[in-house]
Formats: C-alpha cells, sequence, structure tokens
C-alpha cells in the first residue's frame, strides 16, 4: 500500500458549505454533491453553515439533511459574513481534513478526488479556476484584488478567491477569525509552516441567484484585509512540543 494509500485509509472529511439565500441552487448542489459522495475514499460528512439566510434556503437545508444522514447543518442566528461562517464550520468539524465548496454550482465537488493524491505531502490543496465563467467585471475586480494582494503579501497563492479547498484539520483550527480571513486561508497555513499545493479545477456559470460580492467588496474591501493581513503575519508566532510528559486528570 502507498504512503498516499495508508493515509487516505485512516482520514475523515468535512466538506464545508456556507450557505447565503441559495434557495434556487440547493436542490441541485446536494445532486451535485451525491456524485463526490458516491466515490470519494475517504469517510464524507457535508456540513451546511447557514449564514443567516432570509430566503427559503434553512428549510431546504433541513429537508436536505432530513434524507440524507452525510448531510448536516448549522444555523446562524444572524448574517455575520462569509468568514465567520467558515469560522463557525471549523468549529464544528469532527474529521482530521476539512474541506471547503460554495454552494452555488461554480465549481464541482467531483475535482475534490484529484486533491487526494496529494495528502499528506501538502497541508493544503487550493483550486485554480481554469477558463472563469464569470461576468467582465467579477473578473476585472479580482484581477486588481489579485494584483494588489501579491504585491503586498506575495504568499503564491494564485487564486485565492477559489472556493474549492481541502486541509488538515491542524491547520485549519489554528486560523484565527478576523474580518476578510477567507481571503488568506492558504497564506495562514503557510504562516503555520504548511505547505499548500495548487491546481487547476472546472468552473461553470452560476446555476441560480445572484453574486453577493461587487465590484467594491471585490476590490476595497480586499486592499483593506490585505493590509490588516500583513499586520497579523508581522505579529505571528508558531512552537513546536520539545518533550511532554502528561498525568491522567483525578476525576472529581
Amino acid at each position: 500500500m502507498s504512503d498516499n494509500a495508508a493515509y487516505l485509509a485512516t482520514q475523515s472529511l468535512t466538506v464545508l458549505v456556507p450557505v447565503y439565500n441559495e434557495e434556487e441552487s440547493l436542490q441541485q448542489f446536494a445532486v451535485e454533491m451525491n456524485k463526490f459522495l458516491d466515490k470519494t475514499p475517504v469517510t464524507t460528512t457535508v456540513l451546511f453553515v447557514n449564514d443567516g439566510s432570509t430566503d427559503g434556503s434553512l428549510a431546504i437545508l433541513r429537508n436536505i439533511c432530513r434524507q440524507d444522514s452525510r448531510y448536516e447543518f448549522i444555523s446562524l442566528s444572524h448574517n455575520r459574513g462569509l468568514s465567520t461562517a467558515i469560522k463557525a464550520g471549523i468549529d464544528h468539524c469532527r474529521t482530521t481534513l476539512l474541506g471547503y465548496i460554495d454552494s452555488d454550482i461554480q465549481t464541482s465537488p467531483l475535482d475534490f478526488l484529484k486533491f487526494f493524491e496529494f495528502f499528506p505531502q501538502y497541508d493544503m490543496v487550493n483550486g485554480i479556476r481554469a477558463k472563469r465563467q464569470d461576468t467582465f467585471v467579477k473578473k476585472l475586480s479580482s484581477k486588481i484584488a489579485n494584483g494588489v494582494r501579491r504585491t503586498l503579501i506575495n504568499d503564491g497563492i494564485q487564486d485565492t478567491g477559489c472556493p474549492l479547498k481541502i486541509m488538515k484539520i491542524e491547520y485549519a483550527r489554528r486560523i484565527p477569525l478576523f474580518h476578510g480571513m477567507h481571503r488568506f486561508l492558504g497564506a495562514l497555513v503557510q504562516l503555520q509552516g504548511g505547505k499548500v499545493h495548487q491546481m487547476p479545477v472546472q468552473h461553470f456559470p452560476r446555476f441560480a441567484g445572484t453574486a453577493k460580492y461587487n465590484l467594491w467588496n471585490r476590490a476595497w474591501k480586499p486592499l483593506v484585509d490585505t493590509f490588516g493581513f500583513r499586520w497579523i503575519r508581522s505579529r505571528w508566532k508558531n512552537y513546536e512540543i520539545g518533550e511532554e510528559q502528561r498525568g491522567t486528570a483525578a476525576s472529581a
């Protein structure tokens, strides 16, 4: 058995899916996700994080999870934004690997299958959206944001906005919650000494609904968040345990 196969035999995966007002795409998303669940080599759970949706998303999530035990959900009491939704999902993850995908079906869960071959030698695999099927404004704003990012932090992550990632849970748990955190997941793994592999993935036009981002929050906000990340990076500390001896706590 190869090192990769031996590693995967001991692993489990939670696929984190943030949801905010995506009632038009959720049923089809489950259809696409089931294609991956039927092929995944590791025990997998899909965890929806409802970020205070005001449409019918929560009712649909309840129904999906009721019908299939591979699906679970948590629901935030109010809309807190993508970074908070991701952090809430990390905090509720009970597996050794954490995946992330959006519910708009612009990326395919089946591409996760190609990610597994890069573990355990890498600590995170990040997708790169090939042949992006987005509007001109969306492409332009992302190009500007990525250019500024490369200039200011030079982390080498080619497509930080790609919503297709898998990482080891020990790295995910050490990621701090701050505004815009979701834009720096790869860089935050690297700050911990982790290795990130990047690979092309499929990209499709939005299945239904409307995008939650515009030129303002795709260009200006990432610039502000990048300065915040630079501050965090300048003060980041890691540690390693050299030796340990722990006793068994006495029961009350």
